[in-house]
């Protein structure tokens, strides 16, 4: 995308690809400094409400869309022929059954993820993915990460982004066509550390929600988050070593607000957990995906084949797949935190 990054925000061609809460806050950014935005969305019924109504008719219906900005499909191929920038917003779970209908042209785009899971059928992240499958290299690849809620871009609160990607005009292109009076973008090169850690934050979202659910206060919890931080550095620096502050908002500030916002649908999932639901019933009582469910499974897997020990990873993995009891693995993990 390179070539085609010195034009101004108002002509670059972006595309959405999702119609949940996260890609409907993206598109109400990118409208702010887009002459025209590319959404594609679930399915027809869809399109057709907010082609109808102007706003989403599941996630964030409070926000309004000009209609004339937008240019909404069903079908991924008209998406990705018309933007030069494609932002992906599916939960990870849907992310291989959209692109798997990638028939077009797509070598000199630019993929940006905005997804914070594990691409379940690949057990992979999403870098990797697409590397792997649709041989899309890094320079052809950016992740925005947070922290930034939905939730909150809806209501014009002050909020910030973090794009990472491999060259300087791809990232200033990005931060321009993302930013506004209510979000302030940052830049970084690190593309996999940044994926990585949003994978992680919700994990550890899910752990922390697990902790209020079963009555632990603001104490522990704020011991159990200085630990996660820790165990993201030890992560971090195994799988990719690059000269990074965990203590950058991308890393700790996404975590924070992923484990104690009620916004989190990942601390939701925990929560409930904690209060006794079962996995499975938690799970189906949520309107929304809670991402860390399934990083959980992958995370765990590329843990035991580095040996890494990490306290709060494992406990997490013995609740949601071992089915193990959620108070007395947390008994457990009081006494390996510090």
């Amino acid at each position: 995308m390179s070539k085609k990054s010195t034009k101004s925000s108002n002509n670059v061609r972006v595309g959405v690809l999702g119609s949940g809460s996260f890609a409907t806050a993206i598109v109400k950014m990118l409208a702010e400094n887009c002459k025209t935005v590319n959404w594609c969305v679930r399915n027809e019924f869809v399109k057709g409400a907010i082609e109808q109504r102007g706003h989403n008719p599941s996630y964030l219906t409070t926000v309004s869309f000009n209609l004339k900005k937008l240019q909404i499909t069903t079908d991924i191929n008209e998406l990705v022929s018309n933007s030069d920038v494609i932002i992906l917003a599916v939960p990870s779970i849907y992310l291989a059954e959209s692109m798997e209908k990638l028939t077009c042209e797509y070598q000199d785009k630019l993929f940006c993820s905005a997804i914070k899971g594990i691409v379940p059928k690949h057990n992979d992240i999403v870098a990797h993915y697409l590397k792997d499958e649709f041989k899309i290299g890094f320079k052809n690849q950016a992740v925005i990460a947070g922290p930034c809620h939905a939730e909150e871009v809806a209501m014009e609160r002050l909020s910030y982004l973090t794009v990472a990607v491999a060259q300087k005009e791809d990232a200033d292109v990005l931060q321009e066509i993302l930013s506004s009076c209510y979000i302030k973008v940052n830049t970084s090169c690190d593309i996999l550390g940044n994926e990585y850690s949003a994978i992680l934050k919700n994990i550890y979202a899910i752990g922390a929600g697990i902790a209020s659910g079963l009555g632990y206060g603001d104490n522990f919890i704020a011991v159990y988050v200085s630990n996660a931080i820790r165990e993201m550095e030890t992560f971090l620096e195994a799988i990719y070593p690059e000269p990074r502050d965990v203590n950058d908002s991308a890393y700790l500030g996404d975590l924070i607000v992923t484990a104690y916002s009620l916004f989190s649908r990942n601390r939701n999932l925990g929560n409930l957990i904690g209060k006794g639901y079962t996995v499975k019933s938690a799970i189906q009582s949520m309107s929304m995906v809670a991402e860390g469910y399934y990083a959980t499974k992958g995370i765990y897997a590329i843990c035991q084949e580095k040996k890494l020990k990490l306290p709060i990873i494992n406990a997490v993995y013995d609740i949601l797949y071992e089915g193990k009891n959620a108070e007395k693995q947390f008994a457990k993990l009081t006494d390996k935190l510090t």
